[in-house]
């Protein structure tokens, strides 16, 4: 376990439901290749705030290293459409054009 991902979940034990602190833990997984524990606390994110758009980008991500095409296209599309709930759109243009690439 890197020292960042050591840190970042002693954090949360303070604050589990902290959703910068599971997308940075999300994150060091997936750098680690550890996909499946990256969608997990992507997931975790996502329950803790729906409209952290760039879960969705960093899930589809995820999802597209794995070869699960249609999983990521999924993942973009929610993340679409919270990004038009939320008005960030950056984010939404930058997961219309993973969507794009993909379909």
């Amino acid at each position: 376990m890197s020292e960042r991902l050591a840190k970042l979940e002693q954090m949360l034990e303070r604050s589990p439901t902290d959703p910068f602190l599971l997308y940075g833990i999300a994150l060091e997984h997936k750098k680690a290749g550890d996909s499946a524990r990256a969608i997990e606390f992507l997931d975790r994110t996502l329950a803790a705030d729906a409209g952290y758009c760039y879960a969705y980008f960093q899930k589809g991500q995820v999802f597209e290293s794995q070869g699960d095409t249609d999983a990521a296209k999924q993942a973009y599309r929610d993340g679409i459409d919270a990004a038009r709930r939320k008005g960030d759109s950056h984010a939404l243009s930058e997961l219309e054009g993973q969507l794009q690439m993909l379909e």
